[in-house]
């Protein structure tokens, strides 16, 4: 383990306090939380202000028994954030490809097959391809949006993933 995870800083971030709430060892990827909302809420936090990232602190009990199986919670938080960051005017070949391929797995249709020949497993594209993409999403919409839309943005996350409730009161 590195030194980073065994200091307790006085300001975690959102995913270090879910690991305390949920009574794991202190990490900023802990194993109850699904690892594509997890890496929103590292890319939301990494690329928030201080008091932005005292705001994150209040939605971490929502994190907690996130981590459930699917391809389908992947490509709705990606779908959800590359969709943002395309609509701030940024556009990449990688975040046009991430955006066909999340539609595809959540439709069946569209260009997002190129993902299928790899044979990828769906643990795969859980672990590894989708958190990757939704990291890349928020950097590039952070460069236009304000810390509040950050937040904004991992409620909605959250809210794809099925662990916020429409119209259910959320933490400011």
């Amino acid at each position: 383990m590195s030194e980073y995870g065994r200091i307790a800083r006085p300001e975690p971030c959102v995913m270090e306090l879910v690991s305390k709430l949920a009574r794991e060892p202190w990490t900023d990827r802990p194993s109850c939380v699904h690892p594509t909302l997890s890496a929103a809420a590292r890319a939301v936090h990494d690329h928030s202000s201080p008091a932005g990232r005292r705001a994150l602190l209040p939605l971490a009990p929502r994190f907690i028994d996130t981590a459930r199986p699917g391809v389908q919670v992947s490509a709705r938080v990606v779908a959800l954030c590359v969709s943002t960051a395309l609509a701030t005017g940024e556009e990449s070949v990688r975040l046009r490809k991430a955006h066909e391929t999340a539609l595809h797995l959540l439709t069946g249709e569209g260009e997002g097959r190129w993902w299928l020949r790899h044979r990828w497993s769906e643990s795969f594209y859980r672990t590894f391809v989708a958190p990757e993409q939704v990291a890349e999403s928020i950097a590039v919409a952070a460069h236009r949006v304000n810390d509040r839309e950050l937040r904004t943005l991992l409620k909605q996350c959250l809210a794809a993933h099925g662990a916020l409730r429409p119209g259910a009161p959320t933490p400011s």
